[in-house]
């Protein structure tokens, strides 16, 4: 079953692999790391991966941190004085290094609670960037190369939402974000095309965890204007995976996990609690996945060409 499910992707090879350079070798980039499903007061290593990315984060120089959602767990937060925001954001995350802008997402998770609040606590907080349930974001490597991220809110189009009342998506516009992503990929002049969302289209894992309902309506945006990688979480592994030239990148392990099944050649995934580093520059995207003990699990690099 998951080997015709795999064969019908027209999967490419992995990236290949490559060396980390010194510092003084390396092209003018732009350094940040990646977290997702992560907010459980410390606890299910949460603190742990914190400290190995806040380490990871110092070494590279991060200028920022990207959340793929499901901040909080179970039930999002109730307000922006819930005592979460410390147990789980503030006095977890507390290192220097990680004292950055912090651009997130929202999961289904966060759709349990008060998605308003939220995106409140971005005006109560220097680092919490959290403007509207999707939006955009530029930024400009050091040789002036732009790259534009494209922040989605991916929990509207999943089908069993709409029978669990708990999950509050019901009667969200699913078309005008399309239309609007559309819109923003055609315009964008940048070199670099990163979408993010929360949940995930194709997995290693296969037909068993893909979404048809973000496959329909995503992947031919995605191909037909350059999108280079696609980040998410849900799933809470580490996973790799490219299909017709995207990259598909599953970055779901900030705290609690799930199995991974071997991957087939080509693909990569991993069921250790972890987090990603992320190395733009002009012409390549690197990217490694970290584990909560510092040791790189799998490290690859995307042609700007792809």
């Amino acid at each position: 079953m998951i080997r015709t499910a795999l064969s019908r992707r027209s999967l490419l090879p992995a990236a290949a692999a490559f060396a980390t350079l010194p510092a003084q070798a390396r092209a003018p980039s732009l350094d940040f790391v990646v977290i997702g499903d992560w907010g459980r007061d410390g606890a299910s290593h949460q603190r742990a991966v914190a400290q190995q990315m806040a380490r990871s984060a110092a070494s590279i120089g991060s200028r920022f941190v990207i959340s793929v959602g499901d901040n909080f767990y179970e039930n999002g937060v109730t307000s922006v004085a819930d005592p979460q925001w410390r147990t789980s954001f503030e006095d977890v995350y507390s290192d220097p290094a990680l004292m950055t802008k912090w651009h997130v997402i929202l999961g289904n998770h966060d759709y349990q609670g008060n998605v308003d609040a939220q995106l409140a606590y971005s005006a109560t907080s220097p680092r919490w960037s959290l403007p509207a349930p999707y939006y955009t974001q530029a930024e400009t490597l050091p040789d002036g190369t732009v790259a534009e991220f494209f922040f989605l809110d991916t929990s509207r189009y999943i089908l069993e939402y709409l029978h669990r009342p708990k999950v509050k998506v019901q009667g969200q516009d699913k078309q005008a974000q399309i239309d609007w992503l559309e819109h923003a990929l055609a315009n964008s002049k940048a070199a670099w095309k990163i979408v993010v969302g929360h949940h995930q289209l194709f997995t290693v894992t296969g037909q068993n965890h893909d979404f048809p309902e973000m496959i329909g309506p995503f992947k031919p945006l995605f191909d037909r204007h350059g999108v280079h990688a696609y980040l998410n979480g849900h799933e809470h592994n580490l996973e790799h995976i490219a299909v017709d030239g995207v990259h598909y990148i599953t970055c779901g392990a900030g705290s609690a996990i799930s199995s991974v099944v071997t991957p087939p050649p080509g693909q990569f995934a991993s069921d250790q609690h972890g987090f990603m580093t992320m190395r733009l520059e002009a012409h390549g995207l690197g990217f490694n996945f970290i584990d909560d003990s510092g040791a790189t699990l799998f490290q690859a690099l995307i042609p700007r060409q792809a």
